[in-house]
């Protein structure tokens, strides 16, 4: 067996060792969160005017499995970017080492601001601006399932969209983004931020406006982090190819 297949194999034995701790993690929460899911059930209903309904027995354990599923991968994620840390670090510099460290605690939080924000903001809008749009017309009757899956609509992807800031920093660091660019770029990214936004929220300028300035906020809070890694990498790449003067 050659040097390069022995190099291969164990890359591929480290994934396998990454990817089991993450699952390993990932059955541990699951579980954990599972025996407090009535309580945690409670919680995400305990603002809903009315009962939410189920059409079968079954239904009862899908919801709350599903309920649990979720909760668990959000709290994996840091162990995901650890995990994903760890495997990359051979090959970082121990100055990389210690930047890229603080991406960790960064990605989980950004994750988790950004449920929050689609929780406690946009939910509540776009339900309450459905519920009143039906009012008189329909006799309404939510349905466990249906509710959590609108819930997962309105959470799941400002929690991927808040992570904008670090994914503009990693590009910039490995020379895939430039400041330059994402400023250049402007005008097509705010033209897109208001297009999502005005799709997920509700019909009313208020509700567009509260949804769109802390999107653009992030924007240019993702340009600022990209200037500063940018001018960090060219003063790096310059001192390397300085010359040592003996």
């Amino acid at each position: 067996m050659t040097e390069e297949n022995m190099n291969v194999l164990d890359h591929l034995e480290e994934l396998r060792k990454r990817i089991l701790i993450i699952l390993t993690a990932f059955l541990l929460i699951f579980i954990s969160v599972f025996i407090f899911i009535r309580d945690i059930y409670g919680w995400f209903t305990h603002g809903l005017d009315m009962p939410l309904a189920v059409l079968g027995p079954l239904d009862i354990v899908v919801i709350y499995f599903s309920l649990a599923a979720v909760i668990a991968l959000a709290l994996t994620v840091p162990v995901v970017v650890l995990q994903i840390w760890l495997f990359v670090k051979p090959a970082l510099t121990v100055k990389e080492r210690k930047v890229t460290a603080l991406y960790i605690p960064a990605s989980f939080l950004l994750f988790i601001g950004g449920l929050a924000f689609g929780y406690f903001v946009v939910m509540p809008l776009v339900l309450n601006f459905l519920l009143e749009l039906g009012t008189g017309t329909f006799e309404i009757m939510l349905t466990a399932d249906k509710y959590f899956q609108f819930v997962l609509r309105m959470t799941v992807p400002f929690s991927i969209l808040f992570e904008m800031p670090l994914v503009i920093m990693f590009l910039t660091s490995v020379g895939m983004m430039t400041p330059a660019a994402m400023k250049k770029n402007r005008k097509y990214a705010y033209f897109a931020i208001v297009v999502v936004s005005v799709v997920i929220s509700p019909p009313d300028f208020i509700s567009d406006v509260l949804v769109i300035i802390p999107l653009i906020l992030l924007y240019e809070i993702s340009i600022n982090l990209s200037a500063i890694i940018y001018r960090r990498r060219l003063k790096r790449e310059q001192n390397e190819n300085t010359p040592v003067v003996k």
